[in-house]
């Protein structure tokens, strides 16, 4: 069964509203957090400026105005099935990493008061859960608005930020919890479940 464009557009735009929703959610939860480490540098503010641009200014345009329609195309019908297949767990996982993390949880770089290695949940699992998430929904966006910039530029920038910014929070991490979240890197993998993982006691 073949919908027209549009179709698909709404069907983003209530996921996008719901993965709205939940980081609103949690984000008033987060903040009162008093803060012990903080890193948003220049670096950090670029990347998150960026990812702001690809994830919500350029769906919003697209979907609001016509002012991205030269980087229109047309995508076989299958596709935006496969969109709506990856929307699903990506919404959910988006959730239960927020929920995971509880008052751990913030948009940059940052350790707050009585912060913890999380290994429960999700994060038995995978250190960066709420990654992986992004990656699953901006890959169905890319497949559910069909204009180059809107529908990819979500993964594009996230791309860069997951790859400048992993390495960075990491190391904070382990500078901080030293030998046990290193233990906890060798135990998971970063997106997907180790090979290496072991039932822990």
């Amino acid at each position: 069964m073949s919908f027209p464009i549009r179709v698909w557009n709404i069907v983003f735009l209530v996921g996008f509203i719901t993965y709205c929703g939940i980081r609103g959610v949690f984000k008033r939860r987060t903040e009162g957090n008093e803060k012990i480490v903080r890193r948003l540098d220049a670096l950090e503010k670029t990347l998150l400026v960026t990812v702001g641009v690809g994830s919500l200014l350029l769906p919003v345009l697209y979907l609001l105005t016509h002012w991205l329609a030269f980087a229109d195309y047309h995508l076989p019908e299958f596709a935006p099935w496969f969109g709506v297949l990856l929307m699903a767990p990506a919404l959910w996982l988006f959730y239960r990493s927020h929920a995971d993390l509880g008052l751990n949880w913030s948009v940059t770089l940052e350790l707050r008061k009585g912060h913890q290695v999380v290994k429960q949940g999700v994060y038995r699992w995978i250190r960066h859960p709420m990654y992986a998430s992004i990656l699953l929904w901006d890959l169905a966006q890319g497949l559910l608005l069909q204009n180059w910039l809107a529908g990819w530029g979500a993964l594009a920038t996230f791309a860069v930020l997951y790859i400048v910014r992993t390495p960075r929070e990491e190391q904070m991490m382990c500078e901080f919890f030293g030998e046990e979240y290193r233990d906890y890197m060798r135990e998971t993998g970063q997106l997907c479940p180790s090979l290496r993982f072991k039932k822990r006691t």
